[in-house]
């Protein structure tokens, strides 16, 4: 890892530091990691106030920091986050979450790679949470993540039952769905939040929205320090995703098994050459 100055990229080792990297909590051979960020200004208000996602000179993406898969990474030491030795490296898989207290009702929908970890993070802070699923034959394993409930969200009356009863309704998934049961499914002061990329306007009605006082948010990925918050929790409780394990000269293999929804929950692709 080369630090000068969510995909996530975990390493093993820290094989160089620039000078301006130098004395920042950073050392050569250090096990470090680099999330979905890999550069920001660090001077426009957004850095200065901690929300170094929305830079306003621009920040960068870590997949297209000419990076990708590379054996090597050269990122801004902001976002090269020390990785707690109790993590292993293999399944560090961090997701930023909003204002979560041990007495929140929370709602996650799609339970694959993001939300299976999103229920994991949530029961170890304490929340009551329900996920939202639309395969029946993923209860029991859902259940064992830390959900205390299981939904179908392909059964209307299942959903309509839900109505006002979440401080928070956390979306994964990327495609389109019927909001509106989701939305109705909220607390008053409830939050519908998402970080699945919908590539369609969320179809709700500002009215759904007034009575309530309720609001629709999104984030991208955290700050460097929400993100070794994040690390800290994953150590001290022991969360880790669920993965399953290839090698990247089968990676066609990979991208047909996940293409497939045969995924369970993540893929890791690991170098053999």
């Amino acid at each position: 890892m080369i630090a000068s100055g969510c995909s996530r990229h975990w390493m093993p080792a820290g094989s160089a530091l620039g000078d301006a990297a130098k004395n920042k909590g950073l050392s050569i051979g250090q096990r470090v990691g680099i999330g979905w960020t890999a550069k920001s200004c660090q001077h426009c208000d957004a850095c200065i106030n901690g929300e170094q996602v929305n830079c306003q000179q621009g920040s960068t993406p870590t997949i297209i920091n000419k990076e990708g898969f590379a054996e090597k990474l050269r990122d801004d030491w902001q976002w090269v986050i020390p990785l707690p030795e109790k993590l292993d490296v293999t399944t560090a898989g961090p997701l930023l979450m909003s204002n979560i207290t041990a007495t929140s009702r929370v709602g996650v929908i799609g339970i694959g790679g993001l939300g299976h970890i999103a229920i994991k993070i949530l029961h170890a802070m304490g929340a009551e949470v329900v996920a939202f699923s639309s395969t029946p034959d993923k209860k029991q394993s859902i259940l064992d993540m830390g959900a205390d409930e299981v939904v179908n969200s392909r059964d209307a009356e299942a959903l309509k039952q839900q109505s006002g009863r979440f401080d928070l309704i956390l979306n994964t998934v990327s495609v389109d769905l019927d909001w509106k049961p989701y939305f109705a499914a909220l607390a008053p002061k409830g939050k519908f939040h998402t970080v699945g990329a919908v590539m369609k306007p969320f179809q709700v009605c500002a009215f759904d929205l007034v009575m309530g006082d309720k609001a629709v948010t999104d984030s991208s990925t955290g700050s460097p320090g929400q993100l070794r918050s994040l690390l800290k929790l994953a150590s001290r409780a022991d969360i880790a995703p669920q993965v399953e394990f290839f090698t990247m000269s089968d990676i066609n293999k990979a991208l047909e098994h996940v293409r497939a929804g045969k995924a369970n929950y993540r893929v890791v692709l690991k170098a053999d050459f």
